[in-house]
């Protein structure tokens, strides 16, 4: 959803003239900073602007500038109005590297855009061209932000996802959503790439044996489909799993993290109190996450949930170098795991 506002940038420290918006409610204006770590959302909003244009004018001249190999007077040659005068999209990628050369021109740019031209800066995150950004955001000019967080809670995917699927009009199961964000968690584009294959090939609802059928080898290695068994008790399941995915290539790391995030949860939830809107709202949850976590809660003591979490410290710090068998490290943490720290 848009969000517009004039506040002060919480990273940069810098004034905000210009609205920012989120990724899917990227518009037109003479001047686009897509700002953020996310690079598929990012590449997704570009896009979106693009087709847009293109459907308001077919005619839509499209040049890339790559800011940390500028040519000097590329930027303004490029904006400068044709003999037909065909609107301009203008896409400038790495400006998070941008030259010197760039940075002049752009700033100077920013004092006067081109009629008809839309320029689009990228910037992927860092203090490089830092000056630009704070420009652009103090700008009076006809500018915007599109604000390309990364997506790091579990919620935003599965949001992030639902909507996907809202969108295209297919209906799907929570529990079919829940397994294919729980499949491609690592890599927004592989999920996003999933949800499309999902909606174009399946019928009027995609259900959990959907989801299995297209994508069973992958959720059956997945680091919360292991942790899941773990901490249901079901300690040969999880195990098995645990060596399918480290045969399949997973790395240790992310597969502590799993059981991190879930064990996290249940810390949370174990000591909250209210229903779960109210607790989901409390923790930054969604709130199938919280039922989720009250099942999983079921046989579990607070002593024995804290001596988990020390084990699964402990297993994190091994699988990051402080230990010389990971493989080890993360097979006794599943036992200690299915075991509910008794």
């Amino acid at each position: 959803m848009a969000a517009a506002r004039s506040a002060t940038s919480a990273k940069a420290g810098a004034k905000v003239a210009i609205p920012q918006l989120s990724w899917n409610a990227i518009r037109p204006a003479p001047v686009v900073l897509v700002s953020g770590p996310e690079g598929f959302l990012a590449d997704r909003a570009i896009r979106m602007l693009r087709d847009y244009l293109r459907v308001e004018d077919p005619s839509l001249e499209v040049n890339d500038i790559e800011a940390d190999s500028y040519t000097p007077g590329e930027l303004l040659t490029l904006a400068s109005p044709s003999l037909f005068n065909e609107p301009r999209m203008i896409r400038v990628t790495n400006v998070e590297k941008c030259s010197d050369g760039f940075l002049t021109e752009a700033l100077a740019y920013l004092e006067s855009p081109a009629e008809g031209a839309y320029v689009v800066l990228r910037h992927a995150g860092g203090v490089r061209g830092k000056k630009l950004l704070d420009a652009v955001r103090a700008s009076k000019a006809s500018a915007i932000e599109v604000v390309c967080a990364e997506l790091k809670k579990e919620s935003d995917k599965y949001d992030f996802a639902a909507a996907e699927f809202k969108t295209a009009g297919k209906a799907i199961r929570p529990a079919a959503l829940r397994a294919v964000v729980s499949a491609f968690s690592d890599d927004l584009a592989e999920l996003a790439g999933a949800c499309a294959q999902l909606i174009a090939d399946s019928g009027t609802e995609v259900t959990e044996a959907t989801v299995t059928r297209y994508y069973g080898g992958r959720v059956e290695t997945n680091a919360f489909t292991v942790a899941d068994a773990a901490i249901a008790g079901r300690y040969a399941e999880a195990l098995v799993g645990l060596r399918h995915a480290l045969a399949s290539g997973a790395d240790p790391v992310p597969i502590v993290a799993a059981f991190a995030s879930k064990l996290r949860t249940m810390a949370k939830v174990q000591g909250g109190r209210g229903s779960s809107a109210d607790l989901a709202r409390q923790f930054g949850l969604a709130p199938w996450q919280v039922d989720r976590a009250r099942r999983d809660l079921s046989g579990w003591t607070d002593q024995g949930l804290g001596r988990c979490i020390q084990v699964l410290a402990d297993t994190d710090a091994s699988v990051k170098g402080a230990g010389r068998d990971p493989v080890y490290a993360l097979e006794r943490m599943i036992h200690t795991i299915a075991r509910r720290g008794r």
